[in-house]
């Protein structure tokens, strides 16, 4: 048997630069690759919580208007035999968005589409990209998919 587990949640981060939008990617310490944000759900938390204090966490980010990116990631972790089901936000924040960093990572890079899945080394996080891209930077996303954090 493979379980399948839903115990972490993404977010593509979106910000403005020169009236170009770009998304934000992150270097990992552990693993040393680039990738968006993304974190585990701790008990009592619900999945649009989580992203919003892994985003807080990792890179000070604090005031974004916060979207569900309709979107899972899923693959297989050949090391735990387990198939990872990762439902995704999109977070929009304001323009010349600053960044600092903590502890998890090495390096952070505001991309553009190109950039990013040069970057990043999974096919999953092209399929994201791509998705998000579409349907959030090239048209205004949809009013159903934002979450109202109170």
């Amino acid at each position: 048997m493979i379980p399948i587990q839903a115990t972490h949640v993404s977010g593509v981060v979106i910000s403005e630069f020169d009236g170009i939008k770009k998304m934000l990617l992150l270097e990992r310490v552990k693993g040393g690759y680039w990738c968006h944000v993304a974190g585990g759900v701790e008990e009592e938390e619900i999945g649009w919580q989580t992203i919003v204090r892994e985003l807080k966490e990792e890179t000070q980010i604090e005031d974004v208007e916060l979207h569900s990116a309709d979107f899972l990631e899923q693959f297989y972790e050949a090391h735990k035999n387990r198939i990872m089901v990762i439902p995704c936000f999109v977070m929009f924040c304001k323009p010349n968005q600053e960044v600092v960093l903590n502890h998890e990572h090495t390096d952070y890079r505001w991309c553009s589409l190109e950039e990013a899945k040069q970057l990043a080394p999974f096919a999953n996080q092209h399929q994201l990209y791509d998705h998000v891209w579409q349907n959030y930077v090239d048209k205004a996303p949809t009013p159903f998919t934002l979450i109202k954090q109170s």
